[in-house]
């Protein structure tokens, strides 16, 4: 093995373990490449070197993520209770930091358009120390060098993204109390600061030596499906500060994401609503990404509580860049951001151009008191609160009316008619079918209590619906079956039903199922009826036949595979490359079926030469997917295959060929 084979092979590795895929075969299968028969000089390889390679990289990688991880406990998740899908972070960001994540959409509305809305958001907070220093953290911003993040979660296990949902309890470290409960159909809570060892590894950053918990909501309700909304708790640790302001700093990138990174964000432009303390990014009409369906809005709501400053005190600043890109609005130093952006207080005119744009809406300034430890005198420690919403619409008009909405409902603190809890669902897969039962929590479902509703009806519960989904998890959705209760004015009458059989599927092929509960419309309130999250409850399923008592019948499909076919387009589909993607190399699937429970596939050219060695031990599933790809991470290419595959149990052996054309 020559030194420009090693390196291309060590490039090929490299590239494939740090562009996440490594994840998701990891170490089995790396070491597959050990076990397998293989000749050591084949195509002039010295295969044992490649193994090295790969245990190398791993070595390696794996000591950097374990550094990584000493530093903080970094977690990401996506909101899909309602009809807008978030990424949200434990970084205060509203977009990834990992490769892993990258190619997927940051913000997503309306459910399925793959219209993206974010390119980059988060809050930044400024204050004046005891030592007369004017400092400035930021989960995100750009400046002359960069995006630059100053927030990290700690290492420790418990620093997620923590899932709650209404009415369910979760015990958090650093929440006061420790019990938290759920109060929206998806609840999302994380901390995050700006003095831990990650944040003092950037570069020109002195920390204000804040905590920050973060709470996110988001709901199915009708009235409520198209806004998530955000709280910050804002809590100093070292030492009081003074002038302290808060800003929400927003890149929206609005439009149809295609395979582009970029071209879609040229043509927005942002807006600022005064009475609605709203900042805007808007799509024009027509150019890359044609005609949008939402712009992206958002809506702070300042802390009034307890007299920390009163409403007609704060000082509003509003500012945008005419442009996409670092440095744009951002200034490099903290007393620049501080004195230009935070504390100007000037409302800039709305953008005339739509030429990309991303924007800052400040409010301030606060004094926070810390409480000294050792100082018995000293007042408690002050925590700042305010909230920020995220809102969609069908258009700017449509996105005014819900900020309007929502700025009601923040005053009364979102007590709104709500959706019934979801159904318990168990599911049972067979040959072509596959059977739902949901009555094992009904009791829980069918008495749950309203206060909000202005009929105060003490049995909101209506009925259930049963969709079905051959796209992804989160639709879009076709309605099965509707179920509810008989001989009331309200829907079709039909009765309550707790089981359904869903026949003629394909089997090993992956289906998606939701089964929600919903209430009754609020006639004296004007609310429609509310129904649980479908997104929330659903479940992929993949009917199959039994796993086989041994080998024999073991077959690949398709075959042959024909490189012309679009097998992305299928209804459903049979390669699926994740959500907010095009089909990549990697998605290329072929797979084995009529498995036994433990088995192992080895798979050769015509010629012999082994390709790739599959180990297959699950008691449940008795077929086996293969993305095409070679154990030196390689994809095949056209031409008639060899495939054995052996029972581990029995030793009995199977051979068998396919045809691969591309």
């Amino acid at each position: 093995m020559n030194k420009i084979q090693m390196l291309t092979v060590w490039l090929k590795l490299n590239k494939y373990l740090s562009s996440g895929m490594y994840f998701t075969k990891n170490w089995n299968k790396l070491m597959q490449i050990s076990s397998s028969t293989i000749d050591e000089q084949k195509n002039g390889l010295n295969h044992s070197r490649i193994r090295l390679l790969y245990f190398l990289l791993f070595l390696s990688i794996s000591a950097g993520n374990l550094a990584f991880s000493q530093e903080y406990n970094f977690d990401f998740k996506y909101h899909n209770a309602g009809d807008i899908r978030l990424l949200v972070t434990n970084e205060g960001t509203l977009f990834p930091n990992w490769e892993s994540v990258r190619g997927l959409i940051n913000c997503e509305f309306p459910p399925n358009s793959n219209e993206e809305h974010i390119g980059e958001a988060g809050i930044w907070i400024g204050g004046i120390t005891p030592g007369g220093d004017t400092l400035v953290s930021s989960t995100s911003s750009w400046n002359p060098w960069g995006n630059i993040k100053e927030f990290y979660p700690t290492a420790e296990p418990w620093d997620t993204v923590w899932v709650v949902t209404r009415g369910d309890t979760a015990y958090i470290p650093y929440w006061p109390g420790e019990e938290y409960i759920g109060f929206s159909d998806q609840d999302f809570v994380c901390r995050y600061n700006d003095y831990n060892p990650a944040s003092l590894t950037v570069p020109d950053h002195n920390p204000l030596y804040v905590d920050v918990i973060q709470t996110s909501y988001a709901w199915s309700s009708e009235l409520l499906n198209e806004m998530i909304v955000f709280t910050f708790y804002v809590i100093p640790t070292k030492w009081d500060l003074e002038g302290v302001y808060i800003t929400y700093w927003a890149d929206p990138n609005v439009g149809y994401r295609s395979t582009s990174l970029s071209d879609f964000s040229q043509d927005d432009y942002s807006l600022y609503f005064d009475d609605l303390k709203m900042g805007a990014g808007v799509d024009a009409p027509g150019g890359f990404d044609g005609d949008t369906y939402s712009p992206i809005g958002f809506q702070i709501f300042p802390r009034l509580a307890d007299e920390l400053l009163a409403a007609e005190s704060i000082n509003w600043t509003f500012d945008y860049n005419e442009s996409q890109g670092p440095p744009g609005v951002t200034p490099a130093y903290d007393n620049e951001k501080y004195r230009d952006l935070m504390a100007n207080g000037q409302r800039k005119e709305d953008q005339a151009s739509p030429t990309g744009s991303h924007f800052v809406l400040s409010f301030g300034p606060y004094d926070l008191n810390y409480k000294d430890p050792d100082d018995a005198t000293d007042a408690d420690t002050d925590t700042l609160i305010f909230r920020v919403g995220l809102v969609m619409g069908e258009g700017l008009e449509g996105l005014v009316k819900n900020a309007e909405r929502l700025k009601q409902l923040e005053m009364n603190d979102f007590e709104a008619p709500f959706a019934p809890p979801n159904p318990t669902v168990d599911v049972i897969t067979s040959n072509h079918a596959v059977d739902f039962k949901w009555d094992k929590n009904k009791e829980i479902v069918e008495t749950y209590i309203d206060p909000y509703r202005g009929d105060s009806a003490a049995v909101p519960f209506e009925g259930y619906r049963l969709y079905k989904s051959t796209y992804s998890i989160n639709g879009p959705w076709t309605l099965l079956a509707e179920y509810d209760i008989p001989d009331n004015p309200f829907f079709k009458n039909i009765g309550l039903e707790y089981e359904y059989t869903d026949i003629g599927l394909l089997n090993n092929v992956e289906y998606y199922y939701s089964v929600t509960a919903f209430s009754k419309p609020d006639t004296v309130g004007n609310f429609p009826s509310n129904e649980s999250s479908r997104s929330n409850n659903a479940q992929v399923v993949t009917p199959g036949a039994e796993i086989q008592e041994t080998v024999g019948k073991v077959a690949v499909v398709p075959n042959p595979y024909l490189g012309s076919i679009d097998y992305s387009s299928y209804n459903p589909a049979w390669e699926r490359p994740p959500p907010g993607r095009p089909w990549l190399e990697q998605d290329r699937r072929l797979q084995f079926i009529n498995l036994p429970a433990q088995c192992i596939i080895k798979i050769y050219t015509s010629a012999g030469d082994l390709v790739e060695t599959i180990i297959h031990d699950d008691p449940e599933t008795g077929f086996e997917d293969w993305d095409m790809t070679s154990y030196v991470v390689q994809a095949i290419a056209s031409g008639i295959y060899l495939f054995t595959v052996e029972d581990t149990r029995t030793g009995k052996a199977q051979i068998g060929k396919f045809v691969v054309i591309k």
